[in-house]
């Protein structure tokens, strides 16, 4: 799997080709995580070149990670710039959606289509998880644990999870969750051009389904999915629902430029 020097940092992503003309799709991951958050299914998504992205200081890329979603948008284009995609699909979750949004905004250009999974116009991090990731990482991880996952997830599940989660280093899962709680584009969403697909977990307690309904009104372009008993882990929770979904939005061709 192939890394890159980009900014001076060595960074990992995963690279799937299953048609070489196919349309490009970055897959952005939340705060904490790394690019095997996404099912295999959606790694490997047909009609499509996938880049499956360790975000600085993140799973196997170096770096120190960055404290507001800004630097992270920008340092996505930067990422584009270097394996020359002039355009892609953004699929994000969480704080990758809140990435993949002000890509919209600032960056029409560059964006194809978004999907938005498990995100936010506005991502306000819980203050005793600020607190906790602060002062008591394993703490912190416990409680995020605890609020992610559907109440149908085996328990097994849910510790792997936790483990992955306690790999990441404690100030860049700090930083991550500083980005998210100062995001806000719910006055700018209108804003947004490009063709949007939502997905949302029905049991989500990090993200509840009433931001994803926002999310429907507020977007000009946007139909969105809600998966039942499925938490803020959506995409690992229901994968095959999740995959089939966006691969309709891709099959689609709705965010092909006319």
């Amino acid at each position: 799997m192939p890394y890159l020097d980009l900014n001076g940092e060595r960074i990992y992503y995963a690279l799937h080709r299953n048609r070489s003309d196919g349309a490009p799709v970055l897959l952005i991951h939340g705060a904490g995580e790394n690019h095997l958050i996404w099912p295999a299914g959606l790694r490997r998504l047909p009609e499509a070149v996938i880049y499956a992205i360790d975000l600085p200081g993140h799973g196997k890329s170096a770096g120190r990670g960055y404290s507001t979603i800004e630097e992270y948008t920008d340092w996505i284009v930067s990422f584009m710039e270097a394996t020359r995609l002039d355009r892609a699909i953004l699929i994000g979750h969480s704080m990758g959606g809140a990435i993949a949004q002000l890509c919209g905004l600032k960056h029409p250009g560059r964006v194809s289509g978004l999907v938005l999974v498990a995100s936010s116009a506005r991502l306000r991090v819980a203050p005793q998880l600020l607190q906790l990731a602060e002062s008591d990482f394993s703490a912190a991880v416990d409680l995020v644990s605890q609020w992610v996952w559907g109440p149908l997830t085996p328990a097994e599940i849910k510790q792997l999870g936790k483990q992955q989660l306690l790999k990441i280093r404690p100030e860049i899962l700090l930083d991550d969750y500083r980005a998210c709680d100062a995001f806000d584009v719910r006055d700018h969403l209108h804003e947004i051009t490009a063709p949007v697909l939502i997905i949302a977990g029905e049991a989500d307690q990090m993200t509840p389904l009433k931001h994803a309904a926002f999310l429907a009104e507020q977007l000009p372009h946007a139909r969105w999915v809600a998966v039942p008993q499925a938490g803020h882990m959506v995409m690992l929770e229901a994968a095959e629902i999740v995959t089939r979904a966006v691969e309709e939005f891709v099959h689609e061709g709705a965010w092909r430029p006319a």
